[in-house]
């Protein structure tokens, strides 16, 4: 579903929110309100990174993925499991036995993330041997759709820096197509490409892409139902050795520095967990970090492996992922690298489409009244108390403000505003109560009978 122009895979179920307001702090976009006792999510701020579903204590945050049925539409179909999927299961069970379970849900082949992760790490190598301007640094990775969209909301000016490479995600789709095409004798056009996704960004980034006109992938499935899938077939398949081709060095990107240890080049910063990546995104925009090459920003803590759709501790995938990696570390790429290098120079590689800020703080069509709705703000935010408390249904006092202004919220919304307001309401009314109308006797006034003088009460 698309809602004015976005495409949103974090969903939100009014039954099950309680207007608890946990979700509205750990936005990092400040994109949820709570209103009339429950939650709203802005459309234009979202960036589906999955902190709302993960913090939500009434799960009234979902991610919204593609059903095994989406399948029956492709006469040929392919899996591609991401890297962070290997590290689900338990150590005695060989990425080999998790593709052969895979061919056994339904799928004609499987075509590893990982592999594809190889491949755009030596067209990064290849980007940066480039040489880059000192201005230009440091470079930011593009394989997390959650960063791409926090620095189109909160980060425009830093979107030069992104390098204009597809991810692992849309390349594999690319690449296991064209090999399945050629190696099956079929047209492309019947083969559905289906990633095996951790997050929720990467549902969003393969229904409405960012650097693609069109995405490669035909459908998204959970992480968690296709671990459920290939657990169940795990005793009933060969170990399939033969279809896993993937080194260490790919499979690594499923965790926090995977990417960057993988590159083995320049000065590479890695950050996960949205909110340091913020942190890092900030230094990055005061300039800071110009003597830093690389920047690997992943959303989720860990890394992939610590997304919203996996089901085992990050912590032990972490190690079960470290196991692979020295396991298959020697292991040649599963792709050529001059053909890789070859295929970079010709633009394979290459995003469609430069990304674009995206506008979300908009007081106004009109700029003269935009700057004096701006005027209003600051002297509206002048006026709360500075606490983001968050009682108020937004994530902060500016956020407060803002919403005002757009008439989204009231002044009165805030307690503290509301409180001071009636405190200054009751002394009012206590002042009220003492004051004589001028057309009654004081007797009246004070309720006393007619007739008679009035009581001296000094």
């Amino acid at each position: 579903m698309t809602q004015g122009g976005y495409f949103h895979s974090v969903r939100l179920d009014l039954d099950k929110c309680k207007g608890c307001t946990n979700c509205i702090k750990r936005c990092p976009v400040e994109a949820i309100r709570v209103r009339e006792g429950k939650a709203q999510i802005m459309e234009e701020r979202c960036i589906d990174c999955g902190e709302c579903v993960r913090v939500c204590p009434n799960h009234a945050k979902y991610v919204v993925t593609d059903g095994l049925d989406r399948l029956q539409q492709f006469r040929y179909r392919i899996a591609l499991p991401a890297p962070a999927f290997y590290g689900q299961f338990r150590p005695d069970v060989p990425p080999g036995a998790v593709l052969a379970a895979l061919m056994a849900v339904g799928f004609d082949g499987v075509f590893e993330v990982a592999v594809a992760a190889e491949a755009v790490t030596l067209a990064t190598r290849a980007y940066l041997e480039r040489g880059m301007p000192r201005a230009a640094r440091p470079l930011i990775s593009s394989a997390c759709p959650a960063v791409i969209r926090l620095m189109q909301v909160r980060f425009p000016t830093l979107l030069p820096h992104i390098i204009p490479i597809e991810s692992p995600m849309e390349m594999a789709a690319r690449l296991a197509r064209e090999e399945k095409a050629r190696e099956w004798g079929v047209n492309p056009r019947e083969i559905g490409a289906f990633f095996i996704t951790p997050c929720a960004a990467k549902v969003t980034a393969a229904k409405q892409p960012e650097g693609s006109l069109v995405s490669s992938v035909d459908g998204v499935l959970s992480m968690s139902t296709m671990y459920a899938e290939v657990l169940r077939r795990l005793a009933d398949v060969n170990p399939g050795t033969e279809l896993h081709r993937s080194s260490g060095a790919g499979i690594g990107w499923g965790m926090a520095g995977g990417e960057g240890r993988a590159l083995g080049t320049g000065t590479v910063l890695a950050v996960d967990g949205i909110h340091n990546v913020v942190a890092v995104l900030e230094e990055v925009e005061r300039g800071t970090l110009s003597d830093v090459d690389f920047v690997e920003a992943q959303a989720c803590v860990g890394g992939c492996i610590g997304g919203p759709l996996t089901v085992q501790n990050p912590f032990i995938s972490r190690v079960r992922m470290r196991r692979l990696v020295e396991e298959f570390g020697r292991r040649s790429p599963g792709v050529d690298e001059a053909e890789v290098r070859r295929r970079f120079r010709q633009g394979f590689f290459d995003m469609a489409k430069t990304i674009k800020p995206r506008p979300v703080l908009r007081l106004d069509e009109d700029v003269t009244r935009a700057i004096r709705k701006m005027d209003r703000l600051e002297k509206t935010l002048a006026r709360l108390p500075g606490l983001d408390c968050g009682a108020c249904g937004s994530p902060t006092c500016r956020a407060l403000a803002e919403d005002i202004v757009r008439e989204r919220a009231f002044e009165t919304d805030c307690i503290f505003q509301l409180r001071e307001q009636l405190e200054e309401l009751a002394e009012r009314m206590v002042q009220l109560s003492r004051i004589v109308p001028p057309a009654l006797s004081r007797d009246k006034a004070s309720g006393g009978g007619g007739g008679g003088e009035p009581e001296d009460r000094d």
